[in-house]
């Protein structure tokens, strides 16, 4: 309780000058940690309006292209140029997309909904989603699942986002023609979803701590040329935590790791609202 004072009136000598002491130390940690969360709340609120303020031309752009497309334009060049147009918009609406929802997750400003999952199913269902991108990179998927159901206490919407972010960040970084790994397991207490997959290019020298993967706008691609907004693991992470759940990548070589746990499932938990 950094708002917490010792009274002084009772102390005499050395004893007084170190509670004094201890009084403006606390003092200086709550005037620190007020400007840090005053700033942090500012820069929310500065990507939440601009993104929203860039939303409204962005619009207006997909649109005029999609009308564009529509046209019978015999000229291969300007074909070529309006497919570059969409490709870019549609990049730039979905980083803006993601800028709002980093933002709020980052802040904490996201209602959870708790309910009973089987994450062995969520995991089958987004597994199936990818299966045309995976194929596209000539990507084998190695999956170890429970024969059985696994229940969880989590938000289902939030946890697929979660999930899909760990898939896609496999999608665009992973090496041509190589395995993917994906397993859930589950002990007395939590599930755990992990996925491998092999880089293509490589981490080590790329990140020189494996929690910066994990941080805003990082990606294992630094020249910032794949269509990743870099946003993908920051909010799998915030949303894992939220979730009250753990959220861990390792780096091995070139072998990347994405590994989440949740609660399990305990009878009687809607009831109890926990």
């Amino acid at each position: 309780d950094l708002s917490a004072k010792i009274d002084v009136e009772e102390l005499h000598g050395e004893d007084r000058k170190l509670a004094e002491t201890i009084n403006n130390i606390g003092a200086g940690l709550l005037h620190a940690v007020d400007d840090s969360t005053k700033n942090e709340r500012m820069k929310a609120d500065l990507i939440t309006n601009v993104s929203h303020d860039i939303k409204t031309p962005l619009t207006s752009i997909i649109n005029y292209v999609n009308l564009i497309q529509r046209e019978d334009v015999d000229n291969e060049r300007v074909k070529n140029y309006v497919k570059i147009l969409d490709e870019k918009s549609q990049r730039l609406k979905q980083l803006t997309e993601d800028l709002v929802e980093a933002s709020k997750v980052s802040s904490g400003n996201v209602k959870l909904e708790m309910h009973k999952i089987d994450i062995v199913e969520l995991v089958c269902q987004t597994g199936g989603e990818f299966n045309e991108k995976f194929e596209d990179k000539e990507l084998t998927i190695v999956t170890k699942l429970p024969r059985q159901a696994v229940y969880i206490w989590s938000d289902g919407r939030h946890l697929y986002r979660v999930i899909e972010n760990l898939y896609n960040n496999v999608a665009k970084y992973a090496l041509q023609k190589t395995r993917v790994y994906v397993e859930v397991q589950a002990d007395e207490e939590r599930a755990v979803f992990s996925i491998k997959n092999v880089s293509a290019r490589s981490l080590a020298r790329e990140n020189s701590e494996v929690e910066d993967l994990t941080e805003r706008f990082i990606r294992g691609d630094s020249s910032r040329t794949t269509e990743g907004s870099g946003l993908g693991l920051s909010i799998a992470k915030n949303l894992t935590l939220l979730m009250g759940g753990m959220f861990d990548i390792s780096v091995d070589g070139d072998l990347f790791k994405a590994t989440i746990a949740l609660p399990l499932y305990v009878e009687g938990q809607e009831e109890r609202g926990q």
